[in-house]
């Protein structure tokens, strides 16, 4: 669930629109290619995750299988890129719940949010699970629904409604109206879509039977990804005119509106706003464990790595915390231009990961081989997963061709360099001072 919970969040309810206005129809090509993609890299992470659990999981695996850098590298690259995800959620969030408040302030609502959430996971990590739990249920619960709604509206089946044929799939332009580059853009905030799925295997370490838990989540991730993107983004493009699916509140709300039921559009912003506010949740719930995972090997400050008694890692929620908190700065500042900058900001960091990911299991898996740990396997080692190497960069090459992507890879290439560098001084340090390394 909190897989789920991650991935149904601000990429599904809010990205989908602008993927849809970047490549029409066509983003159909853009989220299947980023969700075999997706399968194939979760299904390598899960192999690792069954064999060794850690709630460092991907930093963890990248150390272990490349070196002392890429750990350091990976672990904070991701921490960033979620930091920037929380402010993307808690904007969002914030910005539906201003409509129904017109007097209060959108960075007042955001800061109501940051403080409650700090509170949850605050609490016992099993109260945590709880809260998560039920979020997701009710995203999974309201996707089937919508899912349903959708295939009567296509078909025609609902009062005042006629079918909607094939005029928005294949008109106004045609299925790609705006090329290859469009479709190349579409992967952006497409790949965003889908980040998050992997808190699954940090999220998993602290259950109670952790290779068990990987194992199902990860067999589980294939048609999660068919049924609930896939899924809801055809129904988007058949009843939806392409240019017009990021206007006003997001496509899903949209698509509710043609079916004249009413209140159900205005239950489905209640809903987006709850998924928001569940991902944000979750978010803080993994940058807080990759940095007390990041802490406990050296690679982050000491104090990060301590835990309450209730098994909870305090400091490191509190800067996840902080950070919500420069995000609600951030909405007071610039409340209207945020959203769209923030949605672009990860695209290119989740790359980064996902080739770390990769290329951490095809070093690991001949010694989890010899070990015999492993319980889940990559399908057509090493095939599958050269194959996926190869489709991630190919997806940086198309992101060279647009302009906008073209500077979102310079300035993740610019991360990238910077945190190699830190990771480079901090082992220096920890080898003038081996006293200060991690456990």
């Amino acid at each position: 669930m909190m897989g789920l919970g991650s991935a149904i969040g601000a990429g599904l309810f809010l990205g989908t629109g602008v993927g849809i206005a970047t490549a029409g129809p066509a983003v159909l090509i853009s989220y299947l290619l980023a969700g075999i993609v997706v399968v194939f890299v979760m299904r390598m992470l899960g192999e690792m995750g069954a064999a060794m659990p850690t709630s460092g999981s991907f930093a963890h695996y990248a150390r272990v299988g490349i070196g002392e850098w890429a750990g350091f590298v990976l672990g904070w690259l991701y921490w960033f890129m979620l930091v920037m995800v929380l402010g993307a959620e808690i904007t969002g969030s914030a910005a539906i719940v201003s409509r129904w408040l017109p007097d209060v302030p959108q960075w007042v609502v955001a800061l109501v949010f940051v403080v409650f959430f700090a509170a949850v996971n605050l609490a016992k990590v099993s109260n945590f699970g709880e809260f998560e739990f039920w979020f997701a249920a009710v995203k999974v619960a309201v996707i089937v629904g919508f899912l349903v709604l959708g295939v009567l509206l296509v078909f025609g089946l609902l009062p005042d409604t006629e079918p909607v044929g094939t005029t928005n799939l294949f008109g106004d332009g045609g299925f790609m109206p705006t090329g290859f580059a469009g479709v190349a853009a579409g992967l952006l905030v497409v790949a965003f879509a889908f980040g998050g799925i992997e808190i699954v295997t940090i999220a998993a370490a602290e259950s109670e039977n952790p290779r068990r838990s990987i194992a199902t989540a990860v067999r589980a991730v294939v048609w999660r990804i068919s049924v609930f993107y896939l899924g809801s983004v055809a129904i988007m493009v058949l009843v939806l005119p392409w240019e017009s699916a990021n206007d006003g509140s997001g496509p899903f709300i949209a698509v509710l509106d043609r079916a004249h039921i009413p209140y159900v559009s205005g239950f489905m912003e209640l809903v987006v706003v709850v998924a928001l506010l569940s991902a944000f949740n979750a978010n803080i719930y993994a940058t807080s464990r990759m940095v007390y995972s990041l802490s406990r090997q050296g690679n982050g400050p000491a104090f990060m790595a301590r835990l309450s008694r209730s098994g909870v890692p305090v400091n490191a929620v509190l800067l996840s915390v902080f950070f919500g908190f420069v995000s609600v700065l951030l909405n007071w500042w610039l409340p209207d231009q945020l959203l769209g900058l923030l949605l672009n900001a990860v695209g290119a960091a989740l790359l980064v990961i996902w080739v770390f990911i990769v290329i951490s299991h095809l070093r690991l898996r001949p010694r989890l081989e010899a070990a015999g740990t492993l319980t889940v396997r990559m399908w057509w080692y090493p095939y599958l997963s050269y194959l996926t190497l190869a489709m991630l960069g190919a997806f940086v090459i198309l992101m060279l061709f647009d302009a906008p992507a073209r500077n979102q890879l310079i300035s993740t290439a610019g991360l990238f360099l910077v945190l190699c560098v830190l990771g480079y001084l901090n082992r220096r340090y920890h080898r003038t001072h081996p006293h200060t390394a991690g456990h």
